[in-house]
């Protein structure tokens, strides 16, 4: 069993972890929890009534955080031509063909956080599925990072477009923020994830679908969260 540091057993009990709070409320407990002296990020966790040993049930895409993620990215791109050209120009940190696969292939080069590639490009790209597979890495038409328009992808995901997948027991984890980000920032990314996974919400999936939400931060406990208070209250909305 990992251990667990004394600030995490001292922030357990500061409250009572199987209570069901409101967002705002939430966002604002897990500010208050976070103790590291890193600016850390805040994790929503989702566990869906799902069976994603289904290829039907699998809950996959992605979603434009409103505030951003807090984080810079390196994105690599797959391309050649003028393709190419519009990936460096949208700011893209790694831009090659069939150089940058040779180089992922042959040296081991991972130092990108988001592979993006045109769909020319996926024969060669194809070859590296078991290095970029296990890592999340590779580009897939479902999560936009397949596409003619690189530069608008690059764009999206350097300005807070994140991947969302159901793991192998059904939960789906996405950062949205960092506890330094305004709490309503913060509530409005979770939002935003909340009504995407709604709506990706599979036609075979039987029963309650979402069972559970989690907010926490790199090094805090989770806190849980009321599915049915996520939506914005008037008690949330600023003073005239």
């Amino acid at each position: 069993m990992p251990h667990k540091s004394k600030k995490y057993a001292d922030a357990t009990r500061r409250f009572d972890r199987s209570h069901l709070h409101g967002l705002v409320e939430a966002v604002e407990l897990v500010q208050s929890l976070a103790s590291a002296r890193f600016d850390e990020t805040v994790e929503l966790a989702i566990k869906l009534g799902v069976d994603p040993r289904r290829a039907d049930q699998i809950v996959r895409g992605t979603v434009a955080l409103p505030a951003g993620t807090g984080k810079t990215i390196r994105v690599a791109v797959f391309a050649a031509g003028e393709a190419a050209t519009a990936a460096r120009a949208a700011g893209a940190d790694v831009v090659g063909a069939d150089d940058l696969v040779a180089r992922v292939q042959n040296e081991g080069f991972l130092d990108f956080d988001l592979a993006i590639a045109t769909p020319d490009m996926m024969g060669q790209v194809g070859r590296l599925g078991r290095v970029l597979g296990p890592r999340g890495l590779m580009p897939n038409p479902k999560t936009g990072t397949v596409t003619t328009d690189v530069a608008k992808a690059v764009t999206e995901f350097k300005g807070g477009r994140v991947e969302y997948r159901t793991d192998k027991v059904g939960n789906v984890h996405v950062p949205v923020g960092k506890v330094s980000f305004d709490g309503a920032k913060l509530a409005e990314n979770v939002r935003a994830v909340m009504e995407e996974v709604n709506r990706a919400k599979p036609a075979a999936a039987k029963g309650r679908y979402v069972q559970s939400v989690t907010l926490c931060s790199t090094m805090g406990p989770g806190v849980r969260v009321d599915p049915t208070r996520i939506r914005p209250t008037e008690a949330d909305q600023p003073a005239a």
